[in-house]
């Protein structure tokens, strides 16, 4: 029997670990992928320390792109050899959410490598949640997408975080010329939302987030758009407990803002910043915080505004920047700024979740 290596998680522990496994065989209606590259999550060890993940032990890993190495008897669509990305959202495929790019509402919804997110029983996850931090990865054949030539891997393997922050944006309803805040902005989403703001004719940003020079860097990748800054390092020490952030944000965005994107992933910081909304303006929740907002109803009906949560992206979202990235409208590359070999991902697992240094997206490659 082949073996291969891959990044599991068991149960009990929320240190993962690399071991030798069997390489999947395909059964009739999947597709074995060699990965060429794979995506690291920041919130993937939150979501294994919360029990979201429903299979351990399991290989750990949603993003990945790659070469596909064989195919089940009853697959026409995908042939060996292919260059593919996989897309990682397990629906049921029949619900009305997944007929009308709602997919991710499905409530079956799961992704391989990653979590499962209702009580329903989930018979995809079941039987594909193994990832993609593996040298191969097997998964049913409609959810590969085809790579265009000109997309590398390691662009490829990311294409999912784009696509989410191509999701918010799209939430946010956006007028011409808004003026829009982005929080946690020097992370995998944050960076990811700047460099698509110019594609929804975004005239102005405020990037938030920890430190103004790791901002500043970030900020560089807004292009021709307008960009501000605000650190909370600069902040009032007290600044949680007295909406600090609020006024920094209403001084940057000119009296408010059209829109938030909110990645933040727990503390004060979601609310202050829906408090700096324009009259109508709107905030699109993607950060997973578990703080309560203390803005009373009151506030949100006389400002018009509105709350948008939204977990994961659509497949037409996916194919969209995949259309992107074909048409060169969009480029990606540098937003990957780390690089590891399969046998240092745990290592990488570890740096991303001590932050001690500015990682914006970062792929593994076996």
């Amino acid at each position: 029997m082949r073996t291969m290596l891959a990044v599991r998680a068991h149960r009990g522990s929320g240190t993962p670990v690399l071991e030798n496994i069997p390489v999947p065989e395909p059964g009739p209606r999947d597709v074995v992928v060699e990965v060429a590259a794979a995506g690291l999550a920041p919130g993937m060890m939150r979501l294994l320390e919360m029990g979201a993940f429903k299979h351990l032990p399991t290989t750990l890993g949603h993003e990945a792109a790659g070469v596909v190495a064989a195919i089940g008897d009853e697959v026409t669509d995908v042939a060996v050899g292919d260059r593919v990305r996989v897309h990682p959202n397990l629906n049921c495929r029949d619900c009305v959410h997944c007929h009308s790019d709602r997919d991710m509402m499905c409530a079956q919804q799961a992704m391989l490598g990653h979590a499962a997110f209702g009580d329903l029983p989930t018979p995809l996850y079941d039987a594909y949640h193994d990832g993609g931090l593996a040298e191969y990865v097997r998964v049913p054949h409609w959810l590969i997408d085809p790579l265009p030539e000109v997309v590398g891997f390691d662009v490829a393997a990311k294409v999912h975080d784009l696509a989410n922050a191509l999701r918010a944006l799209k939430c946010a309803d956006l007028p011409p010329g808004a003026t829009v805040v982005v929080t946690a902005a020097t992370g995998t989403m944050g960076t990811a939302t700047i460099k698509l703001a110019p594609h929804f004719g975004v005239a102005r940003l405020v990037l938030v987030g920890r430190d103004r020079e790791r901002l500043d860097s970030a900020a560089r990748l807004a292009g021709d758009v307008a960009t501000d800054v605000v650190a909370f390092g600069d902040l009032p020490r007290e600044w949680e407990t007295t909406s600090g952030l609020t006024p920094r944000i209403r001084d940057a965005a000119s009296g408010g803002a059209h829109a938030v994107i909110d990645f933040i992933p727990a503390g004060a910081a979601t609310a202050q910043a829906m408090a700096a909304l324009a009259t109508g303006g709107t905030l699109v929740h993607m950060g997973s915080n578990a703080t309560p907002l203390p803005l009373p109803p009151a506030a949100m009906m006389v400002n018009c505004w509105r709350f948008v949560g939204t977990r994961a992206c659509t497949r037409t979202d996916a194919r969209e920047i995949l259309r992107m990235l074909a048409a060169g409208t969009l480029t990606a590359d540098d937003l990957i700024t780390h690089r590891f070999p399969l046998t240092e991902a745990v290592k990488a697992v570890d740096l991303m979740q001590r932050r001690t240094e500015p990682m914006w997206m970062t792929v593994v490659n076996p």
